[in-house]
Order: C-alpha cells, then sequence, then structure tokens
C-alpha cells in the first residue's frame, strides 16, 4: 500500500464522522454553492463524482434528478459511502479506483457518455492529474463540463514558493489520524494540463473564507 492510500485508508473512519451526512461547514459554504452554480444540474444529468468520499455530494446530485457513478481511492471510504448512502444506490454507483491510473479511470466508462463530472477538494490530493484530465476529457460527451475545486495555489503553498511544484503534508479537517499527501502546482501547470486535452476554461471563481479578504480555494470549470 502507498503513502497516499495508506493516509486516506486511516483517515476514513474519522472524515465519514466529521462530514456526516451534510458535510462539514467548510464544504457547504465554501464549496457547494459556486460548484454547483458551474456544473448547472439538470433532471437526467450523467455525472462522473471523482474522489467521492463518504458521497455526499454524490446524494446531492442524485436528488437532484443525476445518475451518478463516483469513486474514491479509498476501499474503506467506498464501504462507508455505500452503508451510508443506501438510499440512493439505484441511481448512484460506487467504485474504488485510482485517479493517477488512466487504464483503471477508461474501466469506469458506461454505455454513454458522462455529461458532467466533478472533483470536490481533490485536485491537489493527486499525485499526477494527466491521466485523470486525460481520462475525463475522452469520457464526457462533446460540450460537456469538468468543474473541479482545491485549494488555491496562489495563496496556499509551502516553503514561501509559489513557483515550484512540490509534494508536503498538509490536515483537511483537524484531528484526522494521518497527515495525508498535498501536491502544490502553480495555475499555468494546472491549466496547461487542461489544455493539453481539449479543456477551456469556460468558468472561475475565487473563493475566501468570510473573515478573509484573499480566495483560500478556486473552483474552476472546464469544457471539452
Amino acid at each position: 500500500m502507498d503513502n497516499g492510500l495508506f493516509a486516506w485508508e486511516a483517515n476514513a473512519q474519522f472524515w465519514d464522522e466529521k462530514m456526516g451526512d451534510e458535510s462539514n461547514t467548510f464544504h457547504r459554504e465554501l464549496v457547494r454553492p459556486h460548484t454547483e452554480k458551474l456544473l448547472n444540474i439538470k433532471n437526467g444529468d450523467f455525472i462522473l463524482d471523482i474522489a467521492c468520499g463518504n458521497g455526499n455530494f454524490s446524494k446531492r446530485l442524485a436528488d437532484n434528478g443525476a445518475r451518478v457513478v463516483a469513486f474514491d481511492y479509498s476501499i474503506k471510504m467506498i464501504e462507508l459511502a455505500k452503508a451510508r448512502r443506501k438510499d440512493v444506490l439505484n441511481k448512484v454507483s460506487f467504485f474504488v479506483c485510482d485517479a493517477t491510473d488512466f487504464d483503471a479511470l477508461m474501466m469506469l466508462k458506461q454505455e454513454k457518455p458522462f455529461d458532467k463530472a466533478v472533483a470536490n477538494m481533490a485536485v491537489m490530493d493527486i499525485s499526477d492529474i494527466h491521466p485523470l484530465f486525460k481520462a475525463v476529457s475522452l469520457m464526457l460527451c462533446k460540450g460537456g463540463n469538468f468543474v473541479f475545486s482545491m485549494h488555491h495555489p496562489c495563496f496556499e503553498y509551502p516553503n514561501n514558493d509559489y513557483l515550484t511544484n512540490c509534494l508536503y503534508k498538509g490536515e483537511a479537517i483537524a484531528g484526522q489520524p494521518v497527515l495525508h499527501n498535498y501536491y502544490h502546482r502553480t495555475i499555468e501547470e494546472i491549466f496547461n494540463t487542461a489544455f493539453q486535452y481539449g479543456f477551456v476554461v469556460d468558468g472561475f471563481h475565487e473563493v475566501p473564507r468570510k473573515e478573509h479578504k484573499f480566495p483560500v480555494i478556486m473552483i474552476i470549470s472546464l469544457r471539452i
């Protein structure tokens, strides 16, 4: 088991308990509003939920009329998601998948293309985003969009060095059992990765905490 997977397996139960059925305040107030606006969920949408955690957002998608394929790297997290979200298993299919494994990602391909894809606060947790962006570009329908939120790299970076990509350890929820990996990338690298696989940027939000005058996260919509 690699160190990244070990951390998420170790944190899964704690994460599920802290996020509960409705997710935490950070997700509800900072991540969710702009993400849902950019996704523009419609009845009948077919959506890929990337790094779905305990399935809270998958349920919101299903409750808004979408059919969902959701995956996470952590086996334990998917077990918890299936247990917590038993009421929507007719609309949400949960899978274990490594977001850095292109071939594994393509195994999630269904009989029809996805209309939309979403990744809530996960891109900065993924060691190599090229396989994910490539796979999503191939699995989306023409005109489909990929919405993802992440730490704003201009304001959240280690070593007083924005320009150098690096791995560092961090804590997403105070008190989690194990620190997990974060991967700092410049906005230039993130956008150029998207452009490499045929995406264009068609939506962008920078979101501060209420008490701050600078953004802590950014939320991006890519369209293929």
